[in-house]
């Protein structure tokens, strides 16, 4: 017979449920990030450049392609090519984040904020077609293409894992 455990659902048997809650991370990085597109959709004129920093611009663009406006001139398709592997590296994160042992915190972290931002996006995509970009970073002639809090969450993630995997490198065979 199984002994009941008196900590209910965040007890070490049940650590895969538990780690669902690092979703509120996700919530609130879409949260932030659909609220700061609006701001910039309601604010400001499409690209039209806002000094804030002598290096930073808020400027509002669409982004139909990915990264650095990557296959934003492929003609349509790539919106749900797009929408799909949004939806699809979403759902493989989630799994991985269930199956983390409860003290792998900066890889719980990381996934939960890659997932946030590939929601955020993923719902531009969806509503409008496009991803809201508003962040313009520059120095004199060169300039960063424009991004926006769901990017910035998905590369911080990418970063905590980079760290997390020369913080604990996997054991090497003998």
């Amino acid at each position: 017979m199984r002994k009941q455990s008196t900590q209910g659902i965040f007890s070490p048997e049940n650590y895969r449920f538990a780690n669902l809650t690092w979703l509120l991370l996700s919530i609130l990085v879409i949260a932030v990030d659909q609220y700061t597109k609006w701001l910039a959709v309601t604010n400001l004129n499409y690209a039209q450049p806002v000094p804030v920093l002598p290096f930073l611009n808020w400027t509002l663009l669409h982004n139909t392609g990915a990264a650095f406006s990557f296959l934003s001139e492929a003609g349509g398709w790539q919106k749900y090519f797009f929408i799909a592997l949004a939806a699809g590296f979403s759902v493989v994160l989630s799994v991985w984040l269930t199956r983390l042992k409860p003290s792998q915190h900066l890889v719980a972290t990381a996934l939960a904020l890659i997932i946030g931002g590939a929601i955020g996006n993923l719902y531009d995509r969806l509503i409008y077609g496009y991803v809201i970009d508003f962040v313009h970073l520059f120095y004199q002639n060169w300039n960063y293409p424009a991004f926006n809090i769901a990017d910035s969450a998905i590369v911080l993630g990418a970063i905590l894992l980079i760290i997390d995997s020369f913080k604990n490198p996997a054991e090497k065979p003998s």
